[in-house]
C-alpha cells in the first residue's frame, strides 16, 4: 500500500502547459508502473500516461505529442508535464500505482486534482 497525494492542479489558459506532481507515502522503486489517470464529469477514467521503472513510457491517444510523464524516485514522486492544453483536457487527474501482490495487481488512487481549461 502507498498513499499518493496529487499537486499542481489549477485553472490554465488554452495553449498554456501545466506540471502535475505526485508524491508518494513511502518509496515508489519498488513499484514498476505509476501513471496518471483523468476523468471528466459524465464519462469514464482515461488513462493519461503511465511509466515503468525501466522508463518504459505509454500515452493515451488524446494526450500523445502534448505530455511527458516521468518519475524521480528518489523523491517518490511521478510527474506530468502537460503542453498545449485544450478545453477538452479539462478533467480531476489521478495518480496511480500498480501493487502487485499474490492476489493481483491492486491499484492505489490520490484523492486527484482538478485540472480546468479555460480562457
Amino acid at each position: 500500500q502507498v498513499q499518493l497525494v496529487e499537486f499542481g492542479g489549477g485553472l490554465v489558459q488554452p495553449g498554456g502547459s501545466l506540471r502535475l506532481s505526485c508524491v508518494g507515502s513511502r518509496s515508489i522503486s519498488s513499484i514498476n508502473v505509476m501513471g496518471w489517470y483523468r476523468q471528466a464529469p459524465g464519462k469514464e477514467r482515461e488513462l493519461v500516461a503511465s511509466v515503468t521503472n525501466d522508463e518504459l513510457t505509454m500515452y493515451g491517444d488524446s494526450v500523445k505529442g502534448r505530455c511527458t510523464i516521468s518519475r524521480d524516485n528518489p523523491k517518490n514522486t511521478v510527474y506530468l508535464e502537460m503542453n498545449s492544453l485544450k478545453p477538452e483536457d479539462t478533467a480531476v487527474y489521478y495518480c496511480n500505482a500498480e501493487i502487485v501482490t499474490f492476489r493481483g495487481i491492486i491499484n492505489n488512487w490520490g484523492q486527484g486534482t482538478q485540472v480546468t481549461v479555460s480562457s
